[in-house]
C-alpha cells in the first residue's frame, strides 16, 4: 500500500505547510536525499505546544507533541515532493526533547513520530536516530525533528 493510501486509511490530515522562522529553508533536496530543517509541534490553529517535558509536559504529552510534529513533517515533505510515495525510504531522524533536568526518556518522547512514520511509510519508515535532551528549545516547544528521507 502507498503512503498516500495509508495516510488515507489512517484518517490522518496533514497540517498547513509552516513557514521558516528564521533564515533558512525547511526543506533541500540533493539527489535522492531530501532533508527537512527542525519542526515542532504545530497545531492546526496555527499555535503552538508548549512546555518543558517532565516538568510542564508528561511523557504522553510530549509523545503526543511529536506526533504532531512528525505530522508537519509529512506536510512539509509532500509539499516539496507532490506526493509522499516519492519517499523510499525514512533514513534518519534527530529528536530534541525540551527535558526537566534528570529526565532519561527521551526515546520514548521522540517514539510519537517514529511511529507515525512507520504506520505511514510501513518498512520503509523504519529509520536509524537520535534522540537527545536539551536545555530549552525555540518558544518553549517540547520537541524538535529534523528527517532525512531518500526519494525517487
Amino acid at each position: 500500500m502507498s503512503a498516500e493510501a495509508r495516510l488515507s486509511e489512517l484518517g490522518l490530515a496533514l497540517p498547513d505547510v509552516p513557514t521558516p522562522m528564521a533564515s533558512y529553508v525547511t526543506f533541500v533536496q540533493t539527489g535522492p536525499l531530501a532533508y527537512t530543517s527542525g519542526h515542532g509541534p504545530l497545531r492546526t490553529d496555527g499555535s503552538w505546544v508548549t512546555g518543558q517535558v517532565g516538568t510542564e509536559l508528561t511523557v504522553e504529552e510530549g509523545t503526543e507533541a511529536a506526533r504532531l510534529t512528525g505530522l508537519g513533517l509529512l506536510a512539509t515533505l509532500r509539499h516539496h515532493l507532490g506526493s509522499l510515495d516519492r519517499v523510499t525510504r525514512v533514513v534518519k531522524v534527530l529528536g530534541m526533547v525540551n527535558a526537566a533536568p534528570g529526565f532519561t526518556r527521551h526515546p520514548e518522547v521522540i517514539n510519537g513520530c517514529s511511529d507515525l512514520f512507520l504506520d505511514v511509510f510501513g518498512d520503509a519508515g523504519r529509520h536509524a536516530r537520535s534522540a537527545v535532551g536539551v536545555a530549552s528549545l525555540p518558544m518553549n516547544i517540547p520537541v524538535e525533528i529534523e528527517a532525512i528521507v531518500e526519494v525517487r
